[in-house]
């Protein structure tokens, strides 16, 4: 959700929450009108989610094919997904989150990553949500997909894996997930950049394809169960179809992945020192079955946990490298959202972290090789566009490996 945007309130619709801050004498947000009635002030609207059920494109769950509103237009030749390791033995891939934003951070950020990923060999890149700020995309031939992420990203011309943000389904109000048909659009931009990896909301990579892959990426779409706002449409909601479907995928796709390592990409964070907290209290709310997270906390526990290696996500504008622990069944936790936004420089919890940062920008490297998993965290420095290695973990021993040495 946008920073400053904390719900007065767990589990209000959007219209609760407008109406609530009305009551409360609250000054209403940019575009919304007096009394908290919702008004329309053009294309690049930050209630442009408004609209978004007239708009919206279809998609199937899981499925690779793309919504009719892309097919008219000509599919372009993709960056292809990497078919083996560099020349270093390892798939070399730059991680980023929370990065639309098209200012200047961004472009600071992208160009230092730019030469720590032609430095090191880097074959792809990740982003973990919040893809276009503020609140997503009008269309899937919006604009803002070329000023918030090609133009920024020009040079790393690699597959780059896309989850969805909140601020990428936004509704009424910024950054809500109320509205998680507007991802749709992403999906459909998918067909017609090089770079953008997005063949259905949810989905998994396998690096090298076929066989026993060295790593398998699992992308997933945390918003309709960690929305700040109730999700309206019975499809999407924490226990509807769409949940339902997703939750019996990744569940299926851990268990057959005969992969060495294997890494979910999410873009709300399970564990977080950050101010938004961890899932099951967001934001401090801990009742509800929205705006706590509580049934993503679920999923993480039951699905992911001890069975993938990393759960790597955005969200909170930060940089941290957790510990796996016994609560998170070896599993390690990282959050890395520092791609154009920054934290408020202050630890607000205290799960166990081998390095975290909450004031740089930044971004992340992720080196996985039959011997180890790697990764390695930079800060940048803004006004010199320069990065600096600033930590680094290795794991030699996948976490289903260890699960079974300690007769889990």
């Amino acid at each position: 959700m946008c920073d400053d945007l904390i719900p007065p309130s767990a589990d209000m619709t959007e219209r609760q929450w407008l109406d609530a801050k009305a009551a409360a004498g609250e000054a209403p947000a940019p575009g919304e009108a007096p009394g908290g009635t919702a008004r329309l002030v053009g294309r690049r609207s930050l209630l442009g989610g408004a609209v978004a059920g007239a708009a919206a494109l279809t998609v199937l769950p899981g499925a690779t094919g793309f919504p009719a509103a892309a097919a008219g237009r000509a599919a372009v030749e993709k960056f292809p997904l990497p078919t083996a390791p560099n020349s270093a033995g390892e798939f070399a891939v730059l991680v980023t989150g929370d990065a639309g934003t098209g200012a200047e951070e961004q472009y600071a950020v992208a160009a230092a990553a730019r030469e720590v990923c032609r430095a090191e060999g880097v074959q792809l890149a990740v982003g973990l949500g919040d893809n276009i700020y503020e609140n997503g995309p009008e269309s899937d031939d919006d604009s803002e997909f070329q000023e918030k992420f090609e133009a920024p990203n020009t040079g790393i011309d690699v597959p780059w894996l896309m989850v969805l943000g909140n601020h990428d389904c936004s509704g009424l109000i910024p950054g809500s997930g109320g509205d998680p048909s507007r991802g749709d659009r992403e999906v459909a931009y998918a067909r017609t950049s090089s770079r953008w990896y997005m063949p259905s909301r949810y989905y998994q990579v396998a690096l090298p394809e076929g066989g026993a892959p060295l790593v398998e990426f699992f992308g997933i779409d945390s918003n309709p169960v960690a929305s700040s706002v109730i999700q309206l449409d019975p499809y999407y909601h924490w226990d509807g179809p769409y949940m339902r479907e997703q939750r019996a995928w990744l569940d299926g796709a851990l268990s057959a992945s005969r992969a060495r390592w294997k890494i979910v990409l999410s873009h709300h964070p399970y564990l977080n020192n950050g101010k938004h907290g961890s899932a099951g209290s967001y934001d401090g709310f801990t009742f509800g079955d929205y705006t706590s997270g509580i049934h993503l906390k679920e999923l993480y526990e039951e699905v992911v946990c001890g069975r993938a290696d990393l759960i790597m996500s955005g969200h909170d504008h930060t940089l941290q490298i957790l510990e796996p622990t016994v609560r998170t069944g070896g599993t390690r936790p990282v959050v890395c959202g520092a791609a154009a936004k920054s934290g408020d420089g202050t630890a607000h919890f205290t799960h166990p972290a081998a390095w975290q940062d909450f004031a740089a920008r930044g971004f992340m490297l992720l080196r996985a090789s039959a011997e180890a998993l790697t990764l390695e965290a930079y800060t940048v420095d803004v006004a010199a566009g320069t990065a600096q290695l600033a930590h680094r973990v290795r794991t030699t021993v996948p976490v289903g490996e260890a699960g079974v040495r300690a007769g889990r």
